[in-house]
């Protein structure tokens, strides 16, 4: 039996695809196509619908088709999917495995800021527990009260339960991993019932993604899928972090950088052959 290889691009329409963005879609493409009978995926990651647009949505199908790329149908759009996210949210729940949160953004700035040692993990400073250790009936009272929260993991109780994990990278081999440096994260908010970490974990599974390719920037994230995996007994991929792409001044290309991105450089004249030299340029010096 062929073991098939299965990539997928997964942007998130809140801008216009740039150079950047081009690029990944490319490494996943080119992966797949280098496997007997491979498919690559297109994913559309809208769980935040506050800032995700359907015209930007638009865009990337034009922006991807343009290149040259194509993708089976249905295109698997996460904001259809919230239910299913629940339903594996709600194992970890079950699993004593998920605290409420009910810190908002600046509470959790004057903690750090206030605190002799801030935790720090491989993303920066850390969650530092405020709400971890709250009694049952204050928890239960707060939410009765309707005061907004998020569900966090509990990090160590989760890490006891996996033990020791990995994951295998192309790029930086054997990764031992460490999800005690990612903290507590939000799995859902009381408005979204999931999040990215969350949702782009099932998603892969779900769809039976073999081998994950995306930035460096996300090599973090991935102590966190690969935890979710075993919790949840889900299959684990493998992973390509590829480099990123930067301009002449050495910055990361973004999606506020509208001049580079696929729209302008088209409307500009360029050709998507033009658009792939200068990407495999950029490439080269990454």
């Amino acid at each position: 039996m062929v073991n098939r290889t299965i990539t997928r691009f997964a942007p998130s329409p809140t801008g216009r695809l740039h150079l950047g963005h081009a690029y990944s879609a490319l490494v996943a493409s080119g992966a797949a196509r280098a496997g007997e009978n491979g498919i690559f995926l297109l994913r559309i990651e809208d769980i935040d619908t506050s800032r995700c647009r359907a015209d930007f949505e638009a865009g990337i199908y034009d922006d991807l088709a343009w290149l040259g790329l194509t993708w089976p149908e249905p295109v698997r759009r996460q904001s259809e999917h919230f239910e299913r996210y629940h339903d594996f949210l709600h194992v970890l729940e079950e699993g004593d495995l998920t605290y409420p949160c009910f810190c908002t953004r600046k509470d959790i700035q004057a903690e750090v800021a206030s605190a002799d040692r801030a935790p720090h993990g491989l993303d920066g400073a850390l969650y530092p527990g405020t709400c971890k250790h709250l009694s049952r009936a204050e928890r239960e009272a707060r939410i009765e009260a309707g005061t907004p929260y998020a569900l966090r993991i509990h990090m160590d109780r989760a890490v006891r339960m996996t033990g020791p994990l990995s994951f295998t990278d192309q790029r930086f081999g054997e990764v031992a991993v460490d999800a005690i440096g990612c903290g507590d994260v939000v799995l859902a908010r009381k408005d979204v019932p999931t999040s990215y970490h969350l949702a782009v974990t099932l998603d892969d599974a779900l769809q039976g993604v073999s081998l994950v390719t995306r930035g460096e920037d996300l090599l973090h994230a991935t102590h966190i899928h690969r935890l979710l995996q075993a919790l949840l007994g889900l299959p684990e991929p493998h992973y390509y972090h590829h480099p990123l792409l930067v301009d002449e001044t050495g910055a990361r290309l973004a999606k506020r950088a509208d001049s580079l991105s696929l729209k302008a450089l088209r409307d500009q004249g360029w050709s998507a052959l033009d658009v792939i030299t200068r990407i495999e340029a950029m490439a080269a010096r990454a």
